[in-house]
C-alpha cells in the first residue's frame, strides 16, 4: 500500500481499513442481511474504516440487460467482481470475506482470498453455511484456498466445531439481531395460526412442515398455516398441499425483511424442519417476538435453542413429532410462557452492544497479524 503509518485506530494513529465482500440487498438473505447491518453499525466506529465490495457488481447502463441471461450473467459478475477486487485490494489492510459453500464460495470468496494474498494483505474468512462439514470434506479446492485466510469467523459454535475437524481455528462472532425491529407479545391463548418461512428447497424440508400440519389439522380444523418464502420445489410443495387435503394454506413467497416483523406478529406458533442448519436467524428473531418454535435438531440449533427452555425440538424428517410438539404448545399456555420470556432474554445476547467488541477486536487482531489467540466459543455455545 505504501502506507507506513501505524494501524491502530487509537492514540492518533489511523484507522484499520477494512474492504468487506458480501452479497448486497439485491440478493435477499443472510449474509447480504447480516453484512448491511455490521456496516451501518461499524460507521459509529473511529477505529474503522469499512469499504464495501458486492459479490454481484452490476452493470452500468444498458449493459446491466446483459446480467439477466443465464450463464452470461455468472461470466459477467465474475469479471466484473475480479476487476473491483483487484483495484479495491491494495488501500485496504484487512479483506473481510463473507462466504457461504459450494459454488459460491468459489466464485465469490475464493478470488478475495486469493487477491489477498497476492497483496500481502490479511483476510478473515467469515464463513455462514450449514454445509461447511460436506463442503470441506468433498470439495477439492475448499481447504487450500480456505488455508490462505489469517482468521476465521462464525456465527455459531457449531461451526468452530466442523472447522476443528478439519484443523481451522475460528471463533464465534454471532449474528446480529435488531431487536427494536421486533415486537415482543405473549401469546395467551395460542392460537392455531402456524407460520414457516424456510426456503422452499429440500435442505429445509417444508414437505415436512405440512406433513405436520395435516396431522395438526385433525385436531385443530381452523388451523391455518402460512410459507412465506419462495424456491424452486414451490410448485411441488404446493401439489403436496393439494394431496394432503391441507385448509387455510397459503404460500405468499418471499417477503422483504422489513416486512417480517409483522408477518411474525400475525402468527402464534413458528415451524422448521429443516435437515441441516448453522445458525437460522429466524429462529432468533422468533424468540425476540414471543413466539413459540418447533424446530428440527439439525445442525448448529441445539447451540443456540434449548429444548423445553428456549423452544421444542425434535428430530430430523419427523413429522409426527413436530405435530406432536406443535399440539403440545396449543395446550400447555404454561409452556408457552416460559417459552416466551425465556427466549426474549436469551436473544439479547445477539444484540450489537455484545457482538461489536469481538468484531473489533478481531480487526485489529488481523491487521496487527495476532490472529494467534484462542478462537472464542462461548459467543454462542448452549448453557
Amino acid at each position: 500500500m505504501g502506507e507506513k503509518s501505524e494501524v491502530n485506530g487509537a492514540g492518533g494513529a489511523r484507522p484499520v481499513r477494512v474492504l468487506m465482500t458480501a452479497p448486497s440487498l439485491d440478493m435477499l438473505g443472510g449474509q447480504s442481511r447480516q453484512s448491511a447491518m455490521l456496516r451501518e453499525r461499524l460507521r459509529e466506529e473511529s477505529s474503522v474504516e469499512v469499504t464495501f465490495l458486492p459479490v454481484n457488481p452490476r452493470l452500468p447502463g444498458p449493459l446491466g440487460r446483459l446480467q439477466e441471461v443465464k450463464y452470461v450473467r455468472t461470466v459477467l459478475t465474475t469479471l466484473l467482481y475480479w476487476a473491483k477486487l483487484l483495484l479495491a485490494a491494495p488501500r485496504c489492510d484487512v479483506l473481510h470475506v463473507y462466504s457461504a459453500s459450494y459454488y459460491s464460495y468459489l466464485l465469490s470468496a475464493a478470488p478475495a482470498l486469493l487477491v489477498g494474498k497476492l497483496y500481502g494483505k490479511k483476510t478473515i474468512l467469515n464463513y455462514h453455511s450449514g454445509e461447511a462439514e460436506d463442503h470441506l470434506r468433498n470439495w477439492r479446492t475448499a481447504l487450500p484456498t480456505m488455508r490462505l485466510a489469517d482468521a476465521f469467523a462464525v456465527p455459531s459454535g457449531y461451526l468452530v466445531d466442523v472447522f476443528a475437524r478439519f484443523g481451522l481455528r475460528a471463533r464465534a462472532i454471532h449474528n446480529i439481531i435488531e431487536l427494536d425491529h421486533f415486537r415482543f407479545r405473549e401469546r395467551a391463548p395460542l392460537r392455531p395460526v402456524f407460520l414457516t418461512s424456510r426456503l422452499l428447497e429440500p435442505l429445509y424440508n417444508v414437505g415436512c412442515v405440512l406433513r405436520a400440519f395435516a396431522l395438526i389439522q385433525q385436531r385443530y380444523p381452523e388451523a391455518s398455516l402460512k410459507v412465506a418464502a419462495d424456491g424452486w420445489q414451490r410448485p411441488e410443495l404446493e401439489e403436496l398441499a393439494r394431496t394432503l387435503g391441507l385448509r387455510n394454506t397459503e404460500f405468499v413467497g418471499a417477503v422483504p425483511f422489513e416486512r417480517m416483523p409483522d408477518v411474525y406478529d400475525a402468527a402464534d406458533v413458528y415451524l422448521t424442519a429443516t435437515n441441516l442448519d448453522n445458525m437460522p436467524g429466524s429462529i432468533v428473531e422468533c424468540l425476540a417476538c414471543g413466539l413459540p418454535v418447533v424446530t428440527t435438531d439439525a445442525g448448529g440449533i441445539p447451540y443456540i435453542v434449548t429444548h423445553e427452555e428456549t423452544c421444542l425440538m425434535v428430530g430430523l424428517n419427523d413429522h409426527e413429532a413436530m405435530a406432536a410438539a406443535a399440539l403440545r404448545l396449543l395446550e400447555d399456555p404454561e409452556l408457552v410462557r416460559a417459552i416466551a420470556r425465556n427466549g426474549r432474554e436469551h436473544c439479547r445476547r445477539f444484540s450489537w452492544s455484545l457482538v461489536q467488541g469481538e468484531w473489533l477486536r478481531l480487526y485489529h487482531e488481523v491487521a496487527r497479524a495476532r490472529v494467534g489467540s484462542e478462537p472464542s466459543r462461548r459467543a454462542l455455545s448452549a448453557e
